[in-house]
Order: C-alpha cells, then structure tokens, then sequence
C-alpha cells in the first residue's frame, strides 16, 4: 500500500485527462448497469482494500460537516456546538465547515483509527463515494479522490478496463 501511496499523485495526474474523457461520455450516454457495476468493483476493491492501512483522506483533506454533523459530535464530546465549533472547524471558501487543519483532530496516526468513528460525519462515513447511485454525477469528486485514495484510483482503472467507451484513449 505504502508504494501505491508514495507514487498515486503522480498517477492519477499522468491519468486525469483521460479520466475526464471518460466521464464525459459516460455522461453523454450512461449504461443502465453503471451504478451497479461500479458497486461490484467497489465491493471487490473493499474486500482486499483495508483504510486502516492507509489513512490518506484524513491525513490530507477535511470533510465537510453538516450541521446534523456538527450536533451529533457535539453531543459525543459532550461539547456546546459553538465550543466545538470554535475549537475544530473553520468555514471554507464556498462556505462549508471543515476541520482547522490536516490532519483530521480526531486521527491517531499509530493505527489510523478514528476517535468519532461511530458519530463520523457523513462525508467520512460515505468516503470515498464509489458505491453512490449515479457515479456518473459525481466525476470531479471521483477524479479528485484519485490523487488521496489508491481504492479510487483502482476502482476508475478497473471500470475504464470493464467499460471501455468507444474514443476512449488508452495511455
């Protein structure tokens, strides 16, 4: 995993245009079996992928909080939400709340587990968002998440592989 790691942002650069391609005309003419065959992948990715040996997405990036994910870490912490507010989160350029910095406050970097994990927010819950309904929708999310998680980038190759789309370039 370590290598995949140290060698994924430089992949899933050298593979972003071509992954635009492709969401592009995935869009322009979607298959019926898109949302069930990217779960399939997902699921197998999953069964040999473990996060615990990799942590990138809480090392590097912030998930946004919802305000239902506010109240309920809040009430965990046993915190007032403007306290928790104050002391974690910041409000980003488009105006949501993020943690104040990376890594996530609630990592432990010694094995990668998660202080709040049973009240994450949703994002962290959700992440990396390759088994939603409509993946299809959801192209820059996937294209950005190529660069922090090495399941991401696994699963885009393995569905470019499985759904190769006609005008697609292979690099």
């Amino acid at each position: 995993m370590d290598k995949d790691l140290e060698n994924l942002p430089k992949l899933a650069k050298e593979k972003q245009e071509e992954n635009k391609k492709y969401f592009q005309r995935l869009k322009r003419r979607t298959p019926k079996r898109l949302d069930l065959l990217v779960q399939e992948i997902h699921e197998e990715e999953f069964e040999r992928t473990d996060c615990l040996d990799c942590g990138n997405c809480c090392k590097t990036t912030s998930p946004i909080f919802t305000n239902k994910d506010i109240e309920r870490i809040s009430k965990h912490l046993k915190m007032k939400v403007r306290d928790f507010i104050a002391q974690y989160l910041r409000v980003d350029e488009d105006n949501f709340h993020v943690l104040q910095s990376a890594p996530c406050t609630f990592l432990d970097e010694r094995d990668n587990t998660c202080f709040i994990y049973d009240v994450r927010p949703k994002a962290c819950s959700e992440y990396p968002h390759t088994n939603r309904k409509k993946f299809a929708q959801i192209s820059d999310l996937t294209i950005k998440n190529t660069e922090i998680c090495p399941a991401t980038y696994r699963i885009m190759e393995e569905l470019k592989r499985r759904l190769p789309l006609s005008g697609s370039s292979k690099s």
